[in-house]
């Protein structure tokens, strides 16, 4: 089976408020030694794979760098990446390249550097098109950046465009937050995430929140109950213009849907590179085989060993039900069953019934998929089936 790639650019402009990915502000003198380290792992790739059990195709239809900020390197690193990429994967005709860039990175240099790499997708880190929820959250472009970006990609030919939007941004309101929509709407891409705030102890915006603080503005942030009205409006008014759910977080105009993280969802094989990369790929004895970079630049650098960890059927099983649920064609349990045996899904079934019955989940013949308020439990929906039924 085909293989997706995951380059893992760890570098931003400034570190946004509510951001707890594994990604910072970092000296230009760094971004060399870590291409460097990056594209020498690309290069061992098959080796590591054994080393850790699974078994690695060499064709790739899809890649996504991601951050971080991957426009903020210098376009020679750039290339080099995807040299190194083209000297050891075969890459698939009309494999889907995907680039995340923040507004404002875009120089003209760099939006031919892409389209010279065959990056034909781009994901635009928006969060809000109002100035003033952009500059609140460390956020340095403006309403005028973004679409001046957007124009600039589609000269290039690059038209596949994702705009990422967060629901529950301090100072946001209902109304703010249709405006983001409409502009959004307006913009015609193809693709749109949206995200409900993440409130936990890995941001600044987070932990100030848990401590009932001020800094970055956190006085202005919707309560849980407006922000959860704030992600309903946004799946009502997108379904409205044609961009449909498919995922709890992403919605795509037919047949635009986001190829490589659909193999996330649906268990296909792919291969992470740089700090705080995961992989996962079928084993050489068992259902499958995840392992991780560390996720400090640090700790990258130093060379610390990858954590590996074994999937076995019982848990490929696991995920199979709480990574298929999130998308919106659900899961065929008849699927299932074929895969991994009748008694194995059946067992499931006393959590079926509960969650069907809390109104988390409904049935379709043999498809089970999340309801609307699923999608807002979903985490306490997936949590059900880490543990084995009774």
């Amino acid at each position: 089976m085909a293989l997706g790639l995951y380059i893992s650019v760890p570098f931003c402009r400034t570190k946004c408020t509510y951001c707890n990915f594994a990604s910072d502000v970092f000296s230009k003198a760094v971004f060399e030694r870590y291409i460097n380290r990056v594209s020498g792992d690309i290069a061992n790739s098959g080796a590591t794979a054994q080393q850790m059990g699974g078994q690695m195709d060499r064709t790739v239809d899809s890649i996504y760098l991601g951050g971080g900020t991957p426009t903020v390197l210098e376009v020679k690193q750039l290339e080099r990446l995807f040299v190194t990429i083209s000297q050891n994967f075969n890459v698939l005709p009309g494999a889907e390249i995907t680039g995340e860039c923040a507004p404002g990175t875009l120089k003209p240099e760099m939006v031919e550097a892409l389209s010279r790499c065959g990056v034909n997708r781009v994901s635009l880190g928006v969060q809000s098109f109002v100035d003033e929820e952009a500059t609140a959250v460390g956020r340095l472009h403006r309403r005028k950046t973004v679409l001046e970006d957007i124009a600039a990609l589609r000269t290039a030919g690059i038209d596949n465009i994702g705009i990422d939007l967060i629901a529950g941004l301090p100072h946001q309101t209902e109304e703010s937050w249709r405006s983001s929509l409409q502009q959004t709407i307006d913009s015609a891409v193809p693709h749109v995430s949206v995200y409900m705030l993440e409130v936990d102890q890995d941001s600044r915006l987070g932990r100030e929140l848990i401590a009932g603080g001020t800094r970055y503005h956190a006085h202005f942030v919707p309560d849980e109950d407006l922000t959860a009205d704030l992600y309903m409006t946004a799946c009502e008014e997108l379904e409205k213009a044609g961009i449909r759910q498919y995922e709890i977080s992403n919605f795509a105009r037919v047949g635009m849907q986001s190829r490589h993280n659909l193999k996330y969802w649906t268990r296909q094989p792919y291969v992470g590179f740089g700090v705080d990369a995961h992989s996962m790929l079928q084993s050489q004895s068992g259902a499958a085989v995840r392992f991780s970079i560390p996720d400090s630049l640090e700790d990258y650098v130093a060379g610390k060993p990858l954590q590996r960890t074994a999937v076995d059927r019982s848990a490929a099983l696991e995920e199979a039900f709480f990574l298929g649920l999130r998308l919106n064609r659900g899961v065929d349990l008849n699927e299932l069953i074929a895969e991994f045996g009748e008694d194995p899904v059946l067992d499931r079934s006393p959590v079926l019934t509960e969650l069907s019955d809390l109104g988390l989940l409904q049935r379709d013949g043999s498809i089970i998929r999340l309801t609307s308020r699923g999608r807002l439990l979903s985490n306490e929906v997936f949590e059900r089936f880490l543990v084995p039924a009774s």
